[in-house]
This record gives C-alpha cells, sequence and structure tokens, in this order.
C-alpha cells in the first residue's frame, strides 16, 4: 500500500475521533476533529482543497478535497443518518 505509515496514522485518528465524539454529528464537525486530530499526531494537514479535474488533457470540473494529509493521502468525510 503507498503510503501505509500515513493511512495506519489516519485510521488510529479515526478511530479516536469516533471513540470520542460518537455518531450523530453533521460532517463539518468530524471534519475539523479531525483537523485536529491529525494536526496533534504531527501531520500537516489541509481542508477543502481545490483539485482541478481532467479528461483527456481537458480540464472538465473542480472538485474539493475535505482534507489532505501531508500533500499525499486525500480524505473523504461522509457522515450517515443513521
Amino acid at each position: 500500500m503507498i503510503h501505509k505509515d500515513i493511512t495506519d496514522s489516519i485510521l488510529n485518528g479515526y478511530f479516536n475521533v469516533r471513540c470520542s465524539l460518537g455518531y450523530g454529528f453533521l460532517e463539518r464537525v468530524y471534519e475539523h476533529v479531525m483537523l485536529i486530530e491529525l494536526s496533534h499526531l504531527g501531520f500537516n494537514v489541509q481542508k477543502q482543497v481545490p483539485i482541478k479535474v481532467y479528461f483527456k488533457y481537458i480540464q472538465v470540473g473542480e472538485y474539493y478535497a475535505d482534507i489532505i494529509v501531508e500533500n499525499k493521502v486525500i480524505i473523504e468525510l461522509r457522515a450517515a443518518e443513521s
């Protein structure tokens, strides 16, 4: 797996957040807490980073990554109602 050391730490951070907060919050709450947790773990993190999307060298849109860790790993957060 590419960047296994980073992704393992991200997963540990996620489990810390989930155990602390539980379920039921909006995605923005989890995003904010994940940013705090990953920063405390020593990672360089960015939120809502725009990324241009190309198809056959033609820009077809723009995508916003929820969180980017160390400029290598994209995290997409999803909160479910139940």
